[in-house]
């Protein structure tokens, strides 16, 4: 006998990609369970197996850099943070951090399908009582319209948010004179399309920080000491935090400020949450 229970949990981090560099991900994740039926004609307690599958997500890969450490050009090794991962391609990359801000996979390329399979033979080697096997989906949410990926750290986050790249597949809506304008949605979609986005506070000043056109961010959390450097290019440097808020707010501003117009911006942090913001040229 197989249940399913359809969206279980949201798994949002970033990954490497040879072809695109550092890749904000958020994926709905589905699983199938298979066991007997008990006595009382169940396999199990939904209520207890639900939350066991997401404790372990989101004390695994969630709010992680997922690196598959065999991709051309990639390479881990310990650092007085952690861990460092360097990369050369797409473009130069190099991150810093505690061991549990990475998920290491040994493989040359993330792709949900093989991240799913991977974590479901985890989750079947110690299932819990009367389940037999678990199966999970990883996949897009489906979207019709804007939408973007981008990566970021929050070094004030209590929790793992702190961890300098994780990262969100997001919608944006924006509204003038109270109609969507898609147009405008797809532009700046497109100009945040696989970035980092920065708190200016924590980019460092100095020779080093700008060598050869790249960007370096620096914090201690909570968790430990962060440092990720990448061409300036492939970053957004806002003037605060990187919270939802601040992103709605900072795109309000940006959107009134370049169309005259008084604006109002839904961002979404990954899957069905995110903030409202709104501001006058």
């Amino acid at each position: 006998m197989t249940l399913f229970v359809n969206r279980l949990t949201h798994l949002d981090a970033s990954l490497w990609c040879p072809e695109r560099g550092l890749v904000g991900a958020s994926w709905r994740v589905d699983a199938e369970l298979d066991g007997e039926l008990g006595e009382d004609g169940m396999l199990f307690d939904f209520g207890e197996v639900k939350p066991w599958i997401k404790s372990r997500i989101d004390q695994g890969p969630d709010h992680t850099l997922l690196v598959p450490s065999e991709a051309p050009g990639v390479s881990v090794q310990d650092c007085p943070e952690g861990l460092c991962l360097r990369a050369e391609a797409p473009y130069p990359f190099e991150v810093r951090g505690p061991r549990q801000a990475f998920t290491l996979l040994p493989w040359d390329a993330i792709t949900p399908q093989r991240l799913a399979e991977h974590l479901s033979a985890e989750l079947s080697r110690q299932p819990p009582a009367r389940v037999e096997a678990i199966r999970l989906r990883l996949a897009d949410e489906a979207i019709d319209g804007a939408h973007y990926t981008y990566s970021h750290g929050l070094k004030r986050h209590d929790g793992n948010c702190q961890r300098i790249a994780h990262g969100h597949r997001s919608r944006l809506h924006v509204w003038q004179n109270g109609e969507r304008r898609p147009a405008l949605e797809a532009e700046w979609a497109e100009r945040l399309a696989d970035r980092y986005l920065v708190d200016e506070a924590d980019v460092v000043d100095g020779l080093d920080a700008s060598f050869m056109g790249r960007l370096t961010s620096r914090y201690t959390a909570e968790q430990g000491r962060f440092a990720l450097t990448l061409p300036r290019s492939r970053c957004v440097v806002m003037p605060t935090p990187t919270t939802v808020e601040h992103i709605a707010g900072w795109l309000a501003g940006e959107i009134a400020r370049e169309t005259g117009r008084t604006t109002r911006v839904q961002a979404f942090e990954g899957i069905d949450k995110g903030a409202l913001a709104e501001a006058r040229p």
